[in-house]
């Protein structure tokens, strides 16, 4: 079935001759807004129990957890490559030498064919980019930032510490080494309705990322965002306002960038809301369905909002 908007496995057909895999590690870093460096505290929504695995904690080594990783994910879905996802926390936050020694450790194991970095825009240096750009000419690399918004004032009341200035700026230097480079927004951050939301997607789509990834606000326990909602609730979407909002969104982005995902799923035990029950791949049809019922595919209106491509 043809799909309404570039899906990310079609993106990665084209980027690698085999199926592959994410593994999630967790190499031990940490971020700027936690350790004092810019802030404390964190990002007022992040939990990162809410997203890595069992088997990938920073006290488990690395060579286990690659093992370890590669059986659970081997016994869901049989022989396989793997990209080796580095998700929690900020995977570029440290000095060079020591970034380069945990990333060769990942790299060297013979069925980990690329990897993938989450870090902040403020986590990057020449240094740091000189040794990605050696790196990618080797292996798959794809860099992802936490944009999250690309409104000032919500970034700072969501305890980001760094502008969308920063972002952009990091996205601009990235591209221009070559290398992979992708997005994360959040949809439905306090005080952002759907329609700052959609003014926002201009923003995002004058960044040319080659993915992009979207997911809607949740609540999740052990957060401070999880104190503000018990003392003052505030909107959260309907899967069906999210929805809609997300065919909308999708509408304004170049239809050359990639969408990884639209939805986050938090484990019960940790979710607080919105409480959807709906598993990924069947909000996918829908968003799908929803989008060819009313006409709607990605970057129909991206010339028109961002006069390129």
């Amino acid at each position: 079935m043809q799909l309404p908007y570039y899906d990310f496995g079609s993106w990665l057909g084209e980027h690698l001759p085999f199926k592959v895999q994410k593994l999630p590690l967790d190499l031990g870093f940490t971020c700027p807004n936690r350790d004092g460096s810019v802030g404390r505290g964190g990002c007022i929504y992040c939990n990162n129990d809410a997203f890595v695995p069992s088997y990938a904690q920073s006290h488990i080594p690395l060579s286990r957890q690659i093992e370890q990783g590669k059986k659970f994910w081997g016994e869901k879905y049989g022989e396989m490559k793997y990209l080796a996802y580095l998700q929690a926390y900020s995977n570029t936050y440290s000095d060079i030498d020591t970034i380069r020694s945990k990333y060769e450790q990942v790299l060297a194991n013979k069925d980990i064919v690329g990897i993938v970095i989450a870090t902040r825009p403020d986590c990057i240096s020449t240094n740091l980019l000189d040794y990605l750009e050696e790196v990618s000419r080797k292996k798959f690399l794809l860099v992802e930032y936490g944009i999250e918004s690309t409104n000032d004032s919500t970034l700072k009341k969501i305890n980001r510490m760094h502008d969308f200035a920063c972002s952009k700026e990091a996205v601009f230097q990235t591209k221009a080494r070559g290398i992979l480079t992708g997005g994360h927004v959040i949809l439905g951050l306090p005080g952002e309705d759907a329609e700052e939301s959609l003014r926002q997607a201009d923003d995002i789509a004058s960044l040319q990322l080659d993915i992009l990834k979207i997911h809607q606000l949740q609540i999740v326990k052990g957060t401070v965002l999880e104190k503000k909602y018990a003392r003052h609730p505030f909107k959260l979407y309907t899967a069906e306002e999210y929805l809609k909002l997300v065919a909308r969104y999708l509408e304004k982005m170049p239809p050359k960038m990639a969408v990884d995902r639209f939805v986050s799923q938090t484990p019960k035990r940790l979710l607080v809301a919105p409480n959807w029950n709906i598993k990924p791949q069947f909000f996918n049809k829908m968003l799908a369905d929803y989008m060819k019922t009313n006409s709607m595919w990605q970057g129909k209106h991206h010339l028109m909002s961002s006069n390129g491509d």
